[in-house]
């Protein structure tokens, strides 16, 4: 055979090959499960710019980092960020069996104590947030509840696998605190429960958008959000992302998790709302071109707020790590003020909690009084 006829064969090949994944990628989804793409998941009410790879954003990544290099955004500057932690009190979280409460720890992390069933979402209590120990993403605020001060833990929601969101290291430590028998129930969203087996870290209950689960006493549902997934360059969202929510008979919860604004909060007010209490994202958020579709900003997130039905929310996924947003490290608690005071809602309703605060949850107001002596951060 010749080299001109195996270089045709090679050619026909090729265009074979690419009409196959381009006839396979166009295959309309199914009414059912619209999130999921042909081997992949995928965002039914926005264009994915990140794309199945992340291959086809790199124009875009390209053209915002020209811009922070020719002076369209400002560079963070980390070292006049301070912030205050709250003076918690540990051993009240330890032995509480009663009284509702929610502590935030640091960016997506909260304690939800509801029952007597102690709840963390997203945990993340180390240093970084990265794939290694000794580089990456450090933290600025250290967790307002170190590790060793957390009760003992019998559920864990995971939105999705980011480095900032699924922290290896703290589930671990999870997992082998009080042994396998009393390790937390580990809900997470479709395709990460393999990476947690694979790390030696059991029960895991993986779900789909709108599955729901039974666990002491509480249901858990995983709702939608329009979001992502990647851990490495070739993994793009081949995991699922979503948020949760958690109902007991008196209280009904809602974690976000990471989210662009879409129709979906809507449907989750309408299905399981009216909410006590919702955990929404108000941070990394600029530049709008290049992360609308992912992320909300305050503006939006005061939408979520009504849409959901929310009696209450507090604010999440701000001010603990240096995010790859343009935004000021301290600008999105004022930003979220100002969209607040716009709306006519009170900042009770829609609150900045400090790191490490604890409030009460309470039936017929948002107020509620901390469980520690809080000096407020500087966001001024």
């Amino acid at each position: 055979m010749t080299s001109r006829s195996i270089h045709w064969r090679s050619c026909v090949l090729l265009i074979v090959v690419v009409l196959v994944v381009v006839s396979c990628q166009s295959l309309p989804p199914d009414p059912a499960t619209p999130h999921h793409g042909v081997n992949k998941f995928q965002n039914p009410h926005s264009h994915d710019p990140h794309g199945p790879q992340g291959w086809y954003a790199l124009p875009d990544f390209l053209k915002w980092r020209w811009e922070r290099l020719t002076g369209g955004a400002p560079e963070p500057d980390d070292d006049v960020y301070q912030v205050t932690l709250a003076h918690n009190d540990p051993a009240y979280l330890k032995s509480n069996r009663q009284d509702p409460t929610v502590t935030w720890i640091g960016h997506s992390t909260l304690l939800l104590q509801l029952d007597g069933v102690h709840i963390l979402t997203d945990p993340h209590l180390t240093e970084r947030s990265s794939p290694v120990s000794w580089a990456g993403s450090k933290r600025l605020v250290p967790p307002g509840l170190e590790f060793e001060d957390l009760p003992e833990i019998h559920v864990v929601v995971i939105s999705h696998n980011h480095y900032d969101h699924l922290d290896l290291p703290t589930l671990r430590r999870l997992s082998q605190q009080r042994g396998s028998e009393r390790s937390p129930r580990i809900f997470v969203p479709l395709g990460i429960k393999a990476l947690l087996e694979s790390e030696n870290i059991p029960n895991v209950i993986e779900m789909d958008w709108w599955d729901q689960e039974r666990y002491k006493g509480l249901t858990i549902h995983a709702v939608p959000a329009q979001h992502y997934s990647r851990r490495t360059p070739f993994d793009g969202n081949r995991t699922l992302w979503a948020g949760f929510a958690i109902i007991s008979d008196d209280f009904r919860f809602l974690f976000v998790g990471d989210s662009g604004y879409s129709p979906d909060f809507e449907e989750i007010g309408k299905r399981l709302g009216p909410f006590d209490l919702a955990a929404i994202p108000i941070g990394h958020y600029a530049p709008r071109w290049y992360v609308q579709a992912m992320h909300v900003d305050p503006e939006e997130a005061v939408l979520v707020h009504r849409d959901v039905r929310a009696r209450c929310s507090v604010a999440i996924h701000w001010g603990t790590f240096p995010l790859p947003g343009d935004e000021p490290l301290d600008e999105p608690p004022k930003r979220l003020r100002a969209a607040l005071l716009e709306a006519d809602i009170s900042q009770h309703d829609f609150s900045v909690m400090q790191h490490g605060e604890t409030r009460h949850l309470h039936a017929d107001t948002c107020e509620g009084e901390p469980r520690n002596i809080a000096t407020p951060a500087n966001d001024s």
